[in-house]
């Protein structure tokens, strides 16, 4: 049980990286963190980042250490800005199938694949499909080695359509939902 007068702690967590505000500076993303705590918490901002809280963490380094420190700071922000941006071409370059295979005569399986890039647990979205459309769905390795979701039955529809719902709640509406037929090759009779 707790004791009479003991406080509760409150612990701000920073809303781009997640840590306490206090290190954000070692999660990549400092100014995205530091103009988000600005906004929600001004008081804490002051705290850590005017003038005088400046001034008074950096008063025993020389000025060619804050300087070295400084540019070292805005070399990382500038590496983490490339990475970011060319994680969201990546994500925008690609694309997710959605392939009807031929089993045997009218039965047919829905493969979705391509989701990885986005985020998207495969695992999670194949209980959800099992569950929406009533039928089996698995995650198997496809031929690249990369997860691919197996749904029975004939709903590539269905799926196409909530792949698309799923991708734009995330807004990532710009990317392709394409969809593929495969046959199997008949076999030559002799």
């Amino acid at each position: 049980m707790a004791e009479e007068g003991s406080k509760s702690l409150s612990v701000v967590y920073c809303g781009v990286c997640t840590f306490p505000p206090e290190y954000c500076e070692f999660g990549g993303t400092l100014q995205k963190c530091k103009d988000w705590l600005r906004e929600e918490h001004q008081s804490l901002f002051d705290k850590l980042y005017s003038e005088d809280a400046l001034a008074k963490a950096t008063e025993g380094l020389s000025l060619e250490k804050q300087e070295k420190i400084e540019r070292e700071i805005q070399k990382l922000q500038a590496k983490e800005a490339n990475r970011a941006e060319k994680e969201l071409q990546k994500k925008l370059a690609s694309k997710v199938v959605v392939k009807r295979v031929e089993r045997s005569k009218r039965k047919h399986v829905i493969a979705v694949s391509g989701l990885e890039v986005f985020g998207i647990d495969p695992k999670k979205l194949a209980k959800t499909f099992a569950s929406k459309f009533a039928t089996g769905a698995s995650v198997t390795k496809n031929v690249e080695g990369k997860d691919e979701i197996v749904i029975q039955g004939d709903v590539g529809d269905e799926v196409e359509e909530y792949v698309s719902s799923l991708l734009e709640e995330k807004g990532l509406d710009s990317v392709k939902v394409e969809r593929t037929e495969d046959k199997p090759k008949k076999k030559s009779q002799s």
